[in-house]
């Protein structure tokens, strides 16, 4: 066994967090209705505006956090850290220049770091929630943190 590396599990209903910029709101509630079947099954977590309309428009439970700007991919991000959130589906705005756009890459990075996966468009949520891992429990190794906290402590 590699010290290096802690084996995390998510299981098979996975927490879901479901962001959305403002031009990309309406494909994301969209996207949520036709896979309602899918998704009602699973814990979903959002963004301010965004949990509240996917609830009102699309009839799915969300617990709300934050809007973006306000800090709601940050505190997506910590629910990550502490391994609340195990998947993530942000419909990302490309075209248009966002106040908050050091959040979105922090938390990009956050789930990079531990090894969530990530759709930032429609076509990866789509392969994402048709995956035969949606189903069924996956195991993913992430950096031992406290190994990793142990051994820079040593040498400093």
């Amino acid at each position: 066994m590699n010290e290096d590396f802690v084996t995390f599990t998510i299981r098979k209903k996975k927490n879901i967090a479901l962001i959305a910029h403002d031009n990309e709101k309406p494909k994301l509630i969209q996207w949520c209705k036709d896979n309602y079947e899918i998704l009602k099954e699973h814990s979903l977590y959002g963004t301010g505006t965004t949990a509240r309309m996917i609830t009102d428009k699309a009839g799915l439970s969300v617990k709300g956090y934050n809007s973006g700007p306000l800090g709601g991919d940050q505190q997506i991000g910590a629910k990550i850290v502490e391994g609340v959130i195990d998947f993530v589906v942000f419909f990302s705005d490309p075209l248009t220049a966002q106040p908050h756009d050091p959040d979105v890459k922090a938390l990009m990075r956050i789930a990079q770091v531990y090894d969530i996966p990530m759709a930032i468009n429609k076509a990866t949520a789509d392969f994402m929630l048709n995956s035969r891992f949606m189903a069924e429990e996956y195991d993913h190794e992430v950096i031992n943190f406290k190994k990793s906290v142990d051994d820079r402590a040593e040498t400093m």
